[in-house]
C-alpha cells in the first residue's frame, strides 16, 4: 500500500461531530475508523467510580454512525479507552451501547474486547524487583498505593490492537489505551513506519482541535504515506495550517522534542511542518526510538472521602478588601465549634481573585465581586455536610469590621446552596511498569453478535 487513511470522527466519543464533516471523511474511502473514547483529563472520579464521562446518549448517537459506516465498508472500527477510564466497569458500559446499538439495527459483528485492569499482584511484584518508576514528579510506587487502588489500569500500546486486527476484529473495544495507539495499529501493522503513525496519531486522537478554529467535536482525516503523512479537516469552515499542527504536537507534552510512550520514545526534533492547498498539512522527520526495555503507564485512583460544595457570591467592596482575614476567621471559628470531629479539608475558592491559580495567581488584585465556593471533603458525608453548612452559615453572618447592614454577606444562586456531592477520590498510581510482553497483561475477549 502506498497509503493508509484514517478517520477520526472526533475528539472524545460522545463529543459528537457535524454529520456532513463525516460523510466527507467516507468519501475519501478510509481504511481504519478509529476514536479516543476517553482520558485522564476530567480528573481521578471517574477511573475511581468506575463511571464515564460523557454520557450515554451521547456516545450512543455517535457510536450509530461509526458502527454502521464501518460495518458497511468492511472496515475496522477501533475505539481506545472505553468509557472513559478504561476500566472494567468503563468497558463493559461501553460494550452494552455496542450490543444495543447493534441489535436494534440487525447487524452481525466481531467484536474484540480488550482488557487494561492490571492485577495487583503482578504490581506488587514488579515493585520488589525493581520494575516501577515514578512518571512526573510522585514519589516511588508503594504497595500500600497499590492496595488502595480501586481501580488499576495500564495503559496498552498498539501491539494487543494489532494482534485483535490480525484475528479479523471487526470493532476493537479496548481498555486504557496509549492515546494515538487506536489510530497508528492498522499502519504499524501494515508495515507503515511508526514513529509517522503514532505522530499522526497523536494528532488525529483529538479530531480537529489540530485545525483552526479547533473543535474537539469535528473530524480530521489522515493519510500516512512512506515518509511523511497529511491532515485534512473535513469541514469547509476549518483548515490546517503549520501553525495549528505544530501547536498541537506540544499538546501535552514536557518536552517539545521528545513524546515517551508504550515501547518506545517519539524523537520529533527533526519534524517539519508544510502547508498544503486545501487547508492540509504535511508533516515528515518523526522518528520513533524503541526502548531497550518494553514499559507501560498504570493508573490507579482510591477513595478519599466525601464531598459537600455550596457556591455563593460577594459583591461588599469592604468585605471583598479583607476576603482574607475574614475567610481564616471563619476557618477558626468552624475548627472552635468542630476541634472533635475528626479529620476534614476545608477550603475556599475565590473566583474573581485567585480562584483559578491560588497562591500562584500574579494578579491577585480582587474584582467588583467575588465567586466563592465552599469545599469540604470528610470521611463521612454527613462529615462534609455538617462542616460545609456550617463554614456557609458563619460566612454569611460574620460580622467584620466596616460592615453595614446585617442582613446577610453572601448571595446565593441555588437554592438548596449546599450540595452533597459524594465519594472523592485521588490518583494514587501514576507510574511506568516495565513488561516482558506487550500482548500479555491485556486479556483479549470476543463478543460475537450473529
Amino acid at each position: 500500500m502506498e497509503e493508509i487513511r484514517v478517520l477520526s470522527p472526533t475528539a472524545i466519543l460522545g463529543y459528537g461531530f457535524p454529520v456532513s464533516s463525516f460523510e466527507e471523511g467516507l468519501r475519501r474511502e478510509p481504511h481504519v475508523i478509529a476514536v479516543d473514547g476517553g482520558s485522564t483529563d476530567p480528573g481521578p472520579y471517574y477511573l475511581g467510580s468506575g463511571k464515564s464521562f460523557t454520557q450515554r446518549q451521547a456516545v450512543k448517537r455517535d457510536l450509530r454512525l461509526l458502527i454502521n459506516a464501518a460495518l458497511d465498508r468492511r472496515i475496522p472500527l477501533i475505539i481506545g479507552t472505553g468509557g472513559g477510564s478504561g476500566a472494567r466497569p468503563h468497558v463493559e458500559w461501553n460494550w452494552e451501547i455496542i450490543r444495543e446499538i447493534l441489535a436494534e439495527e440487525g447487524r452481525s459483528a466481531r467484536t474484540a474486547v480488550i482488557f487494561s485492569d492490571i492485577p495487583k499482584e503482578l504490581v506488587l511484584e514488579a515493585i520488589k524487583q525493581g520494575r516501577t518508576a515514578p512518571c512526573g514528579p510522585v514519589p516511588e510506587l508503594t504497595p500500600e498505593a497499590v492496595d488502595s487502588a480501586v481501580h488499576l489500569v495500564a495503559q496498552m500500546g498498539a501491539e494487543p490492537m494489532i494482534t485483535a486486527l490480525e484475528q479479523g476484529a471487526d470493532i476493537i473495544l479496548a481498555g486504557r489505551a496509549y492515546d494515538p495507539a487506536a489510530f497508528a495499529a492498522l499502519p504499524i501493522m501494515r508495515g507503515f513506519d511508526a514513529g509517522l503513525a503514532l505522530h499522526m496519531g497523536k494528532i488525529l486522537e483529538c479530531a480537529a482541535i489540530a485545525a483552526s478554529p479547533g473543535s474537539g467535536s469535528d473530524c480530521l482525516f489522515g493519510r500516512l504515506g512512506k515518509d511523511s503523512f497529511i491532515l485534512e479537516p473535513l469541514n469547509p469552515a476549518r483548515k490546517c495550517t503549520a501553525l495549528s499542527v505544530a501547536a498541537h504536537t506540544l499538546y501535552e507534552k514536557s518536552d517539545p522534542y521528545i513524546l515517551p510512550g508504550p515501547g518506545g520514545t517519539l524523537d520529533l526534533s527533526a519534524a517539519e511542518f508544510s502547508e498544503l492547498p486545501a487547508g492540509c498539512v504535511e508533516v515528515r522527520g518523526t522518528r520513533f526510538i524503541r526502548s531497550p526495555q518494553y514499559t507501560v503507564k498504570l493508573e490507579g485512583a482510591r477513595a478519599v472521602g466525601y464531598r459537600t460544595v455550596c457556591i455563593a457570591g460577594v459583591r461588599d467592596p469592604i468585605m471583598i478588601g479583607q476576603i482574607d482575614a475574614v475567610l481564616q476567621a471563619v476557618r477558626e471559628r468552624v475548627e472552635d465549634n468542630f476541634e472533635n470531629i475528626g479529620d476534614y479539608f476545608l477550603h475556599f475558592r475565590c473566583y474573581g481573585k485567585n480562584g483559578v491559580m491560588g497562591e500562584l495567581e500574579p494578579a491577585p488584585s480582587p474584582a467588583h465581586e467575588l465567586g466563592i465556593v465552599i469545599e469540604c471533603v470528610a470521611p463521612s458525608q454527613d462529615v462534609a455536610d455538617t462542616i460545609c453548612g456550617i463554614a456557609r452559615s458563619t460566612l454569611l453572618h460574620y460580622g467584620y469590621p466596616g460592615r453595614k447592614s446585617t442582613a446577610g454577606n453572601l448571595a446565593f444562586p441555588y437554592s438548596p446552596s449546599d450540595f452533597s456531592v459524594g465519594q472523592v477520590f485521588e490518583f494514587c498510581v501514576h507510574h511506568i511498569m516495565e513488561l516482558d510482553d506487550p500482548t500479555g497483561i491485556f486479556p483479549l475477549e470476543w463478543r460475537v453478535i450473529e
